[in-house]
């Protein structure tokens, strides 16, 4: 382990159930450790959010924190002002995470990152796409919303700071009705402070740390149609997670991947 982050490498997906009940869900059993997961189609990319990645990519990551959230806030405001109209008749007040979180559904570089409360789930979005690199290595997340929180708690109550918002992770979980997805997901969201990935704010709040607060659980690409074919059998694809036509549509794409293997079997 190194400054709160653990990594396991598992050798098929397979082992992934067993390495929940022996690693995480007796270590979890106490009120002190609770998690969320996320899934990421590669173990190599970084838990960055999209306006990270966007600012990134625009030469803008550099600029100084305070110019970074101001560039963050005109986001924001230029969203509200496009989405004039566009959420229907009296549509419900938003905080500025609720804001971020309608933005992220609908496809704005926002300073979320998606997780989820259910370990299966997380399991499914690290599968779900087709990889055109035989040997890349899937990941799973594991962060301690508990610590986390904790650690939030520590910084609120800590010496003031000038100007800016904190350097805390929040748990976003969003009130508002326009997002189906989260339900069906058991999802909620990250706010880290902006420039900063997940995995760089735990080695710096947790430098020296004994328990793991953040876990990657690094799986094979192979044997991924079995991953979801089994997954499926427990319910948890497309059509429970993305409760709209747009989840109807990559369930229906992802049986022509099931045929096929089939079809290979029976040659």
């Amino acid at each position: 382990m190194v400054d709160g982050t653990s990594t396991f490498r598992l050798r098929s997906w397979a082992h992934f159930f067993d390495f929940l009940e022996a690693k995480i869900f007796n270590f979890a059993s106490t009120p002190k450790h609770s998690y969320i997961w996320r899934g990421q189609r590669r173990s190599d990319w970084s838990l960055s959010t999209t306006l990270d990645r966007q600012l990134e990519a625009l030469k803008m990551s550099t600029l100084p924190l305070h110019i970074l959230e101001d560039v963050s806030a005109k986001h924001l405001e230029r969203f509200k002002y496009a989405a004039r109209g566009r959420r229907g008749p009296a549509p419900a007040t938003l905080s500025e995470n609720e804001w971020w979180a309608l933005g992220q559904h609908f496809g704005l570089a926002t300073p979320l990152l998606d997780w989820t409360r259910a370990p299966f789930a997380a399991l499914y979005f690290a599968f779900e796409e087709t990889s055109s690199e035989p040997d890349v290595t899937r990941a799973i997340y594991a962060l301690d919303e508990h610590a986390v929180l904790t650690k939030a708690f520590e910084v609120e109550t800590g010496p003031s700071i000038e100007r800016g918002r904190l350097p805390i992770v929040e748990i976003v979980d969003p009130m508002s009705d326009e997002n189906q997805r989260l339900v069906s997901q058991g999802g909620c969201f990250t706010r880290a402070p902006i420039g900063t990935s997940i995995e760089q704010w735990i080695s710096q709040a947790f430098e020296g740390a004994s328990d793991p607060i953040l876990i990657r659980i690094e799986l094979p690409n192979a044997e991924r149609l079995n991953c979801l074919q089994a997954l499926n059998r427990m319910n948890i694809n497309h059509l429970s997670l993305f409760p709209d036509l747009s989840g109807a549509s990559r369930s229906t794409n992802l049986k022509l991947e099931f045929e096929r293997q089939i079809a290979r079997k029976n040659a």
